[in-house]
């Protein structure tokens, strides 16, 4: 018997993951990215959904945000919400785990072997050692499901831990659950709640339906006296095969979400079908993009493209009902709600990419921002669960939205303009300072005032476009702010205090107490945050004295000591050339500037440098948090060989392409092609590049020129053109 059952799990494995051999689909490896910083989830979700139905091998800890590292072989849960590739760990509700009738109560945990692990879109699978059991899982939207085959049916149990979440540190296990109840509704539902604070404060409410009534439930001891919900050990009447399916839902709502939810989505499909139908939803996004290339960089390159559209996540029922940022029940206009803006990190690549491939999510975006504002009284910052966490600083939001504006994408402009500068009211003293000061400011005044005033160029774009003079030219004003922190005599960003005296001691590597938000910057120093001026680059050259004197003051950024003895650090600011850190975002344009500088030998020279160290199809392969699909889409554009330098100026800056071809089947029916003609590893420098026949020579390409399909052809070269530049 137990032959055979083995025989089973890998005939399910294998026609899991070959459902459609040769598709884009076949490319995706979730495991990049699990181990090292990448913080990335393995486990089985629909682009945009709710549900991250995902195995957590740890918890409490930075190295368990996702609840995943490839490293462990051990599980400890299978729960069904996670967050992709931050810093910062939430989520994990609704969490289940086999277990062995013998098992002590409080061993909730099981080895498995790493031969026995796999993952595709839609889909993961594992054989526990410890439970006895083969354990599959599939997602739609808002419904997680399981199928889970138990070695012997007389000794199967599950785990239903409504206690559990994923946290980030011991210390805040008190606070993670502040209430939660499970309700056995019939021998085959059971529904709950759950109300946590961590990242934010959420309500979560589920259904679970069973394949199998449940025939006993045993309600496990406290393991810690702060306990404030159940943990239950649930037998069922399984068939012989130990096959036991489970469907859990879950809801933003209420428990009637919840179900309503489980019904619409997965009631009356098999496992089986609803495999196929998340992986057919993946296809079909993914295939929005043709690459052609070996194996590695399409692995790469499709990875990249799946972590993109792992979020932002819908939060609305099927009915369109959602809670908002006010903790009100509310409906959606257009039945969506969406939520995790991980806005700091995507707005720089993420977000464009989205206005390429899915123009019609921007658009719901877009809706959903502004129902925040219209519920909380100002733009999402970093929204998770459709509550404010406050994490990072500026908002980007408003990039977000003038972006959307300027590509042609419907928002609503009048109310995007009111509730743009509404969020960036800072008071009378920011105007008439015209920086944030260090003695005034909490913390990180200077890469505040940089981000601030990118967002307040996005100000001056909507109020443009709205056709209001008076606050465009105040916004205008704002987004040159940048200027009265550039500090002549040492060539860095610098922080001032209100009375216009500059900080002293000065040291370009000094990172902030912490690694995090202390001092003048955040997870940077000043040798990276001096070239956050993403809005008026032009402007920033005029400071530095010329494109000679810039580009020699950029080279420093590449040259400079990896690791300065007693300059701190951050966790975050890793995947080093020098001291520039593609591990982290504020630094994920940088490398373009050389092209803006006549330089472009050094924009390709660091593009096949970044792809050689710091993308590799393996689980260690991402150098930094994928944070919410960024650092993904950072190697999408420079795959293709062009990167949004300035994300909401409908521009793109050329780099050098990474993969042989590339084909963006556009929503309007016509394509963009990119061409590298003789790229190999050794010619990795541009010779010259035409659109449409034309030579390119500003080193730009707009956004209407991808939509009107236009084909991008780069001839390569093993030496740069020195002579043009």
């Amino acid at each position: 018997m137990k032959i055979f059952k083995t025989a089973i799990y890998w005939i399910a494995a294998l026609s899991a993951s070959a459902l459609s051999a040769g598709e884009k689909t076949d490319f995706v490896n979730p495991f990049i990215g699990t181990a090292y910083t990448g913080h990335a989830l393995p486990g089985a979700c629909v682009p945009f959904g709710l549900v991250q139905a995902s195995p957590d091998t740890g918890n409490s800890s930075w190295k368990y945000c996702s609840g995943y590292n490839y490293d462990d072989n051990k599980i400890y849960r299978f729960s069904q919400t996670h967050l992709n590739g931050t810093g910062v760990a939430d989520l994990g509700d609704a969490a289940i785990m086999p277990l062995l009738k013998c098992a002590k109560t409080e061993n909730f945990r099981s080895s498995f072997d790493k031969k026995n692990e796999k993952a595709s879109p839609g889909y993961y699978s594992v054989y526990l050692n410890d439970a006895k059991a083969f354990v599959e899982i599939t997602a739609t939207e808002r419904v997680a499901v399981y199928r889970i085959i138990f070695d012997d049916p007389q000794k199967a149990m599950l785990l239903f831990d409504n206690q559990y979440g994923l946290i980030s540190g011991e210390k805040t296990f008190t606070y993670n659950t502040v209430s939660g109840k499970v309700n056995f509704e019939s021998p085959k539902l059971i529904t709950g709640e759950r109300k946590t604070k961590m990242w934010v404060s959420r309500e979560v409410y589920f259904a679970a339906s069973f394949s199998s009534e449940i025939k006993e439930k045993k309600l496990l001891p406290k393991i810690r006296d702060d306990e404030k919900s159940e943990r239950y050990a649930l037998e069922f009447n399984l068939p012989e095969s130990g096959e036991l399916i489970v469907k859990i839902a879950i809801s933003t709502t209420g428990i009637d979400g919840a179900k309503k939810n489980l019904q619409a989505e997965a009631q009356n499909l098999s496992f089986d079908q609803i495999q196929k139908n998340s992986r057919d939803k993946w296809e079909k996004l993914l295939s929005k993009i043709d690459a052609k290339g070996d194996k590695a960089q399409l692995e790469n390159f499709y990875t990249s493209l799946y972590r993109n559209f792992i979020q932002p996540n819908n939060i609305a029922d099927v009915d369109g009902m959602y809670r908002g940022a006010d903790g009100k029940v509310a409906k959606a206009p257009n039945g969506a709600y969406y939520s995790t803006f991980s806005l700091w990190d995507t707005f720089r690549a993420s977000h464009p990419l989205y206005t390429i491939l899915t123009p019609e999510k921007v658009e719901d975006f877009a809706q959903s921002m502004l129902l925040h504002f219209d519920a909380f009284g100002k733009l999402p910052k970093w929204t998770l669960w459709g509550q404010e966490n406050y994490c990072m600083i500026a908002n980007h939001s408003i990039a977000v939205l003038a972006e959307a504006n300027e590509k042609g994408i419907k928002i609503d402009l009048p109310k995007a303009l009111k509730a743009a500068i509404k969020t960036s009211d800072f008071g009378d003293d920011y105007e008439k300072l015209g920086y944030f000061p260090f003695d005034q400011k909490r913390g990180a005044s200077v890469a505040r005032t940089l981000e601030c005033a990118y967002d307040d160029y996005c100000v001056y774009l909507l109020a443009r476009a709205a056709g209001n003079k008076n606050e465009s030219e105040r916004f205008l004003k704002r987004s040159k702010f940048y200027k009265n922190l550039f500090d002549k005599s040492t060539g860095f960003m610098r922080g001032k205090d209100s009375n216009g005296n500059w900080r002293e001691p000065f040291d370009e590597f000094k990172f902030p107490n912490g690694g995090g938000c202390g001092r003048d910057y955040i997870e940077g120093n000043a040798l990276q945050y001096s070239w956050h001026v993403n809005q008026d680059f032009d402007g920033l050259i005029k400071l530095f004295g010329g494109n000679e004197k810039t580009a020699m003051a950029l080279e420093k950024l590449f040259s400079a000591d990896e690791h300065k003895e007693d300059a701190g650090h951050s966790d975050d600011a890793t995947g080093r050339i020098g001291q520039y850190a593609h591990g982290n975002e504020p630094s994920h344009h940088v490398i373009y500037s050389f092209s803006l500088l006549g330089k472009p030998h050094r924009t390709q020279e660091l593009v096949r440098e970044v792809f050689d160290k710091f993308y590799i199809n393996k689980p260690d392969g991402l150098c930094g948090n994928d944070d919410c699909g960024q650092m993904s889409a950072w190697h999408i554009f420079s795959a293709m060989g062009f990167y949004p330098f300035n994300p909401a100026s409908a521009e793109y800056v050329l780099g050098a392409p990474q993969i042989p071809e590339a084909q963006i089947n556009l929503p309007n029916g016509k394509t963009f092609k990119m061409y590298a003609k003789n790229l190999s590893p050794k010619n990795k420098y541009v010779k010259k590049a035409t659109l449409n026949g034309v030579e390119i020579k500003n080193a730009k390409i707009s956004h209407s020129d991808i939509l009107n399909g236009s084909t991008l052809v780069f001839e390569m070269s093993d030496k740069p053109d020195l002579q043009k530049e």
